[in-house]
């Protein structure tokens, strides 16, 4: 029994230990992820997770993807997203875009200004949020 417990508050320290290291990557300067709320899906593995993203000026988040689709709302400011090899797209406040899951992009803030935008996540449960693309 103690074994057992021990294995398991094992898991735990380490999956905490990558969530955690994942989540440092995914925090580049003049950019800031705060995690508003995560709740369980109706679909099983599931889950939503709902970050707001602060760009300062001329900041760029790295090419990365989702295990899962997120869905974008541009808050304020002007953002251009690269999506694969696609030509970039420039969204201002009040403008959405989807991003099929697994699929590399990256954000830039274009402006002079802070742009903030609402990322909304409906991916695997126990998959880290943001996975950065070397």
């Amino acid at each position: 029994m103690k074994l057992y417990l021990l294995v398991g508050g094992l898991l735990v320290i380490s999956l905490a230990t990558v969530i955690t290291i994942n989540l440092v990557r995914a925090q580049q300067p003049g950019i800031k992820r705060t995690e508003l709320q995560r709740h369980d899906m109706g679909i099983p593995g599931r889950e939503a997770v709902q970050v707001l993203i602060d760009f300062q000026p001329g900041t760029a988040f790295a090419k990365h993807f989702h295990h899962g689709e997120e869905l974008i709302y541009v808050i304020e400011g002007t953002l251009e997203y690269q999506v694969n090899d696609d030509a970039p797209v420039v969204l201002q406040a009040g403008e959405v875009l989807f991003i099929p899951s697994k699929t590399a992009h990256s954000a830039r803030n274009r402006g002079t200004v802070k742009a903030k935008e609402l990322a909304t996540y409906i991916v695997e449960k126990g998959k880290p949020i943001v996975t950065i693309v070397k």
